[in-house]
């Protein structure tokens, strides 16, 4: 299901500028991202992701190919 100019949310194991460094290849790649960031000062490392056309289930993926957990907010 395409997720057109929303708001996701996830929880993820992304704490420091590494892992950020690591999962943004990733996630700049990814077609349908207008926009991201992740938290890493909250305590669920909140990966918040403006959508422009990309499900939310292709953005777990993309995190998970970098090698990250991820949980997602959104019902």
């Amino acid at each position: 299901m395409k997720t057109d100019n929303m708001n996701l949310q996830f929880k993820t194991n992304i704490n420091c500028d590494g892992c950020v460094a690591k999962v943004t290849p990733f996630l700049d790649e990814a077609k349908g991202i207008s926009h991201w960031e992740v938290n890493t000062v909250s305590k669920d490392k909140i990966l918040t992701v403006q959508t422009d056309g990309i499900a939310k289930e292709e953005v777990m993926q993309k995190v998970q190919e970098a090698g990250f957990k991820i949980e997602s907010l959104n019902q």
